[in-house]
């Protein structure tokens, strides 16, 4: 399937528009031979039927032949993101248990953090500037439940000028058990490479 980027997209979360599929998500940590649904608290799990086992190139996504992403006579639509200096990273860590977490360095002060376990099942979590304009960043969506924002200091993440620091312990199954893998999608508050700090 064509894609305009230019670049090869990082990211891919494809849903069918004519029938109840999941939404499923490629990233570029965890790999062409898995799947992660961003409507689902299930860890990453091998099914070659998404991606059909082949990275996204600088003109195309390739699909398999499983329904979620290539039913016949369906619908879909794709949305395509490629990591821009300045503008948008795309990356995974390992979390460590403390509330002195894992710093993630993405070139740039995020306006908008998305983090999802890839080996656990945890919801995926969402920060942004916007509800919380100062650090810490507590107040959390989660896109793969139906629940209303949710404040908890135990979810919880620093903005940075040039990234984010995990500050919650993530009890729950949450995003920072130690030694876990997580993946995360960040997009910039000022898409330059000098925003500043507050």
């Amino acid at each position: 399937v064509g894609h305009g980027l230019g670049v090869a997209p990082s990211m891919v979360i494809v849903k069918s528009r004519s029938a109840a599929n999941n939404w499923c998500v490629y990233h570029i940590s965890v790999g062409n031979q898995y799947a992660t649904l961003l409507n689902s608290t299930a860890a990453s799990y091998s099914n070659s039927n998404y991606w059909n086992n082949t990275s996204p190139t600088s003109t195309v996504f390739s699909l398999g032949n499983g329904g979620d992403t290539n039913q016949s006579g369906a619908t879909f639509v794709a949305y395509c993101f490629a990591q821009v200096a300045g503008y948008s990273a795309f990356g995974s860590y390992t979390g460590n248990g403390s509330s002195d977490g894992t710093f993630v360095y993405c070139g740039f002060r995020p306006r908008f953090v998305m983090i999802k376990s890839t080996v656990e099942t945890s919801n995926w979590f969402i920060y942004d500037t916007a509800r919380n304009t100062y650090n810490a960043i507590d107040t959390t969506l989660f896109p793969s439940a139906s629940n209303a924002d949710y404040v908890d200091s135990t979810y919880a993440i620093d903005v940075l000028s040039n990234g984010f620091k995990i500050r919650g312990t993530g009890q729950y199954g949450g995003y920072n058990n130690n030694g876990n893998a997580y993946v995360y999608a960040c997009f910039a508050e000022v898409p330059t490479k000098y925003s500043l700090a507050r």
